[in-house]
């Protein structure tokens, strides 16, 4: 499953018109009647009134065939028309015609307050927003930001339901300019719109599906769009490395964890834990020597390499313990815990250099450590995966948080294809992005995940994932979704609240059982 921008669909669009003939009121009476049968499957009791606001645009269109189709079902339904209907032009012109030559019933809104608009919501139970639809540009006009508002007065009560994305929203960036249409669920066409996924995007879509309404998933390809990809179940499991039954411990690759300092003393263990727990076959933990005796007795699972310290944090004499060690690691994780300390630059430059074809995760303090560092990544044979949340991914680049989230898409998938990395840029709805521009998008998680921990479970899983053989993109492909998948899972037995690291791992366990099975 792509993602996609409005172009994208426009192209898609009129593909399907132009070259395989299939006219433009065709898709919209298709479209209408995909929402009118979601629509339905969500009314509380027969008795339900549903009431349908239309704009003049495509989306005011598939709003007028979806109250046709409603009324013929039976369904007690109201057309609320929005804009002047001298506006309505086009394709949706045609099925306005068909609704009022019908003798349908429909309340003209566009002369009248929000308060009248407000005494009529008042007696529905669903409310369909097809007032805008993709085209918007920039904040919501007067008035139909007041109408909006007013919608909005009944989210937490009615259900609002959204035709092809929630009005106000960007379908390109997710951005609520002004105000937006805040949906219980969005029903969109042939693919989920950029806009999901970005900036406000997620706080307004709800639940979405996506229905079939003959545009071909293939005019994608036809038409050489580079989409995103959105990451399913199925993708997941795809991705997740395969399992010989003969294998041995050494058949199933060696990870190396390097980090943790006096201060954060967890971190590492964290990703050894996580890393022996979902399928490596030797972990070997890399803190500083005066940690030792504690991470021994918390990591029995690992095995441990003490490196010379100084103050509570690793100091040059470590990178000669490293060097001798290197080809027996398949994977290294390099950062968590890690801390800023003296010199920290110069021992990551030296660091890099040791490598030798081993996959390597740099994430937390390894990234603040890189940031001068950049030049040296294209010359690691695109083996190297960066793990920057934003406020990381801003100091990587020397901008800001704001830039970073206001366009994660193309800052991810520029930053990788510079330097030849795979990048996972973290968040709400975490992007992954390729030396080859690829874009993976993951759709599920939520706050469960914000904890001090988190990250470092996920770098775990990630490096576990390299061990076993699997390649950058899936190995990353398989453990944000799991990663994400298991705090869902443990926040239904605990709370959004209540999710530990060590309760994210049993739950990361869970889901890869379910995955697999």
């Amino acid at each position: 499953m792509y993602a996609a921008g409005q172009k994208d669909i426009q192209m898609m669009d009129q593909y399907t018109i132009e070259k395989l003939g299939l006219p433009g009121p065709v898709l919209m009476e298709n479209a209408g009647a995909m929402v009118a049968e979601e629509v339905m499957k969500h009314l509380p009791h027969k008795q339900s009134k549903v009431n349908v606001l239309a704009g003049s645009g495509n989306n005011g269109g598939d709003g007028f065939v979806a109250a046709r189709r409603l009324y013929d079902s039976g369904i007690n339904v109201q057309l609320c028309l929005m804009v002047n209907p001298v506006r309505i032009k086009g394709d949706a012109k045609t099925h306005f015609d068909v609704y009022i030559n019908r003798g349908l019933p429909f309340v003209d809104f566009s002369e009248k307050s929000p308060d009248k608009l407000s005494l009529f919501l008042e007696g529905a139970d669903v409310i369909v927003d097809a007032i805008l639809g993709t085209g918007v540009q920039g904040p919501v006009r007067k008035p139909i930001d007041e109408m909006i508002a007013t919608v909005n007065q009944y989210s937490k009560e009615k259900m609002i339901i959204a035709v092809d994305i929630p009005s106000g929203i960007g379908s390109d960036n997710g951005r609520a300019e002004s105000v937006a249409i805040k949906a219980t669920k969005t029903i969109t066409f042939v693919f989920p719109k950029k806009g999901f996924f970005l900036n406000q995007g997620p706080a307004y879509i709800g639940e979405w599906k996506t229905v079939d309404i003959s545009v071909p998933v293939s005019n994608a390809k036809k038409l050489d769009l580079h989409l995103p990809s959105v990451i399913t179940k199925d993708l997941a499991k795809t991705s997740i490395p395969a399992r010989m039954p003969q294998g041995n411990k050494g058949t199933f690759g060696h990870v190396l964890v390097i980090g943790g300092s006096r201060p954060y003393i967890g971190a590492p263990m964290f990703t050894a834990k996580t890393a022996i727990h979902t399928g490596a076959g030797l972990v070997t933990l890399a803190i500083p020597e005066s940690l030792y005796p504690m991470a021994a007795s918390q990591n029995p699972e690992s095995l441990m390499l003490p490196l010379p310290d100084r103050d509570g944090h690793l100091d040059d004499k470590a990178l000669d313990v490293l060097s001798r060690k290197m080809d027996q690691f398949d994977c290294i994780a390099i950062g968590p815990g890690l801390s800023r300390f003296p010199n920290g630059e110069e021992w990551m430059s030296a660091f890099l250099r040791m490598l030798q074809d081993q996959h390597l995760i740099v994430d937390a303090d390894g990234l603040y450590f890189l940031q001068h560092e950049l030049d040296i990544l294209p010359h690691l044979n695109g083996n190297v995966i960066l793990t920057p949340h934003p406020g990381e991914m801003a100091r990587l680049l020397g901008t800001t948080v704001k830039e970073v989230e206001g366009n994660r898409i193309e800052i991810a998938r520029n930053f990788a294809h510079k330097y030849k990395v795979y990048l996972l840029l973290k968040g709400h709805r975490s992007v992954i992005a390729t030396p080859d521009k690829d874009i993976f998008i993951n759709p599920v998680g939520h706050d469960a995940l914000s904890k001090g921990g988190s990250g470092d479970v996920l770098a775990g899983l990630i490096a576990s994932f390299l061990a076993q053989k699997a390649a950058p993109h899936k190995a990353l492909i398989a453990a944000v979704y799991l990663h994400a998948k298991a705090g869902e899972y443990q926040a239904g037995e605990w709370s959004r609240y209540g999710v530990t690291p060590l309760e994210l791992i049993l739950g990361i366990k869970k889901e890869l059982r379910a995955l697999i099975e």
